[in-house]
């Protein structure tokens, strides 16, 4: 079995308003086997989209190179928009050495209510995914099911909005399409992305994710 563990420690601007919470990195990010033009830092892999559509949102000018530069940028981003990172699985086993979530086995979570009592301006959290098994929505429900806290529903629209109370604090959630190529089938059988794209033949996945996502960031 490969252990794979989370590379990086959660990210928390001081004055975070904003948490985005996935699950875990591709594996090779965790082996240090890194591929041209992956970024060594969260939802760095060449391959993934949300940094490419945060691009096109914010015009970052960002650089897709495994080099210090390339991190920084992020992070100065982050730092800005006052939006943390903390992924919701610590660490999981698997079978097969590859980036699905279905294949995580023996799943450690993160105390991810915790990091919330630290940082008590955060607002909003924006899930890299919805609710299918081993989704870091899943995971979240299952993490607050424990501590007798769940998730109310606000809109049932996409993305799906819920909130929940910590504290006498309400947050909010949002679960976004994923930013990932296998969301691509899952957008295109949607009725709104159908009729964008009747309207504009050029319109594609990435665009619909920019309108999503710029909502929210």
């Amino acid at each position: 079995m490969f252990l794979h563990t989370h590379p990086y420690k959660p990210f928390f601007p001081e004055g975070a308003t904003k948490l985005i919470v996935g699950t875990l990195p591709p594996p090779r990010f965790t082996t240090g086997e890194l591929k041209e033009g992956d970024v060594d830092f969260c939802y760095g892999s060449i391959s993934g989209l949300l940094w490419p559509v945060l691009d096109k949102i914010f015009d970052l000018n960002l650089i897709f190179e495994t080099t210090e530069e390339a991190i920084n940028q992020r992070k100065n981003f982050l730092k800005l928009r006052n939006i943390g990172v903390c992924d919701i699985v610590e660490s999981c086993e698997r079978q097969k050495i590859d980036a699905s979530d279905l294949g995580m086995q023996n799943i450690k979570l993160r105390n991810v209510l915790w990091y919330l009592k630290q940082y008590p301006k955060i607002n909003t959290l924006l899930f890299t995914g919805g609710n299918s098994k081993n989704g870091p929505e899943y995971f979240f429900r299952k993490h607050i099911k424990e501590k007798g806290i769940s998730l109310e529903i606000v809109s049932n629209d996409i993305p799906r909005i819920h909130k929940f109370v910590i504290e006498n604090r309400i947050i909010k959630t949002i679960s976004l399409t994923a930013p990932s190529g296998a969301a691509n089938r899952s957008i295109g059988a949607l009725d709104e992305y159908k009729n964008l794209k009747n309207n504009n033949p050029n319109f594609n996945t990435i665009d619909f994710r920019v309108q999503q996502y710029q909502k929210f960031f």
